[in-house]
């Protein structure tokens, strides 16, 4: 199970996939991750309990670095270095 991060990372750009059901939050973090640069930080707020099990799973398999989640006000912040 990912492990809370104290405090947030430098973002680059926030997917704010708040009220959306599995699969959506990881599909809107799909298509945003090419907003960022390499070495970046993309910042996914969701809502949905599944996304912070679904995100590091997808970053691992396609080379992005899952960094953690935060709690936040009603939903998880979770942060992906773009890795390629």
């Amino acid at each position: 199970m990912p492990t809370p991060l104290a405090e947030a990372p430098a973002i680059a750009n926030v997917v704010d996939a708040r009220g959306s059901a599995c699969p959506g939050p990881l599909l809107e973090a799909k298509k945003a991750i090419g907003s960022v640069k390499v070495g970046e930080v993309l910042e996914v707020l969701s809502s949905d309990p599944g996304t912070k099990d679904d995100i590091p799973v997808w970053a691992k398999k396609v080379g992005h670095q899952y960094l953690g989640f935060m709690l936040a006000d009603g939903c998880e912040r979770m942060f992906i270095k773009r890795g390629k």
